[in-house]
């Protein structure tokens, strides 16, 4: 686990939104995964990517559209966060980091028996947790 920079101004809507996210993306993942994809909204509220440059807060994020979260049409995104979840939420937000999305602006699912692609909207591979692959930007970036 890495430490950096964190998100200071969120409200309570913004956790809840979160963690709902977090639990919507990757509840068959555990605790982990659910870190992961947390860690990928935070990175995208924080990074200087051109992917996401008009991006500020983390309901722009959540809800972006085209590029943003599958999770948030899910019936787990529409049922209100657990405390537990809230937590999570709370871990990514105060800067906590974790391998593979470290760095990483993507992620995405391949289908059963399918290895990660080395590359999606233009970003390389960095590793997979159990179902999820994911992708970083050029160094610099984030």
């Amino acid at each position: 686990m890495e430490k950096v920079r964190k998100i200071e101004n969120y409200t309570d809507a913004d956790l809840d939104y979160l963690a709902r996210l977090m639990r919507a993306e990757a509840i068959g993942e555990g605790e982990y995964g659910m870190l992961l994809v947390g860690n990928v909204v935070v990175n995208r509220v924080l990074c200087n990517s051109p992917d996401f440059e008009k991006i500020t807060t983390l309901q722009e994020v959540i809800f972006q559209t085209p590029g943003g979260f599958a999770g948030v049409k899910s019936d787990l995104f529409k049922l209100a966060s657990s405390p537990e979840e809230k937590e999570l939420a709370k871990r990514v937000l105060n800067g906590e980091k974790f391998w593979p999305a470290t760095r990483a602006l993507w992620f995405y699912a391949p289908k059963q028996n399918e290895e990660c692609l080395p590359t999606w909207y233009n970003q390389q591979n960095v590793g997979k947790f159990k179902n999820h692959c994911f992708y970083v930007p050029e160094e610099g970036q984030c």
